[in-house]
């Protein structure tokens, strides 16, 4: 949400508000404390589905599960795209899932 695009929590942010009339915190940190922590095999459309890319709290990302294994996320430098969770970096990464 600059002008280098939108970041992940932001797209998180902006479709729940937008799609759901849901407001969510700014930061992925405070995202994934919200909600109900789930299993991974048990993702539903809608879930939130966090990892560890970096280091502290500033090396979290967090997308919109979606079907067939299937996440939706954004950077700032690629925008929004839709991602494997079998993907080999993305499985490395995983850290949690939420259901709010």
């Amino acid at each position: 949400m600059s002008r280098g695009g939108i970041d992940c929590s932001g797209f998180v942010l902006m479709t729940f508000r937008d799609r759901f009339d849901l407001r969510l915190p700014r930061e992925t940190r405070q995202q994934a404390r919200i909600g109900t922590e789930i299993d991974k095999d048990d993702l539903l459309p809608g879930d939130l589905v966090f990892f560890k890319t970096g280091s502290g709290e500033s090396g979290l990302h967090v997308g919109i599960y979606d079907t067939d294994n299937q996440f939706i996320h954004a950077s700032t430098s690629r925008g929004v795209m839709r991602s494997s969770l079998d993907n080999v970096y993305w499985r490395k990464k995983f850290w949690q899932a939420r259901r709010i």
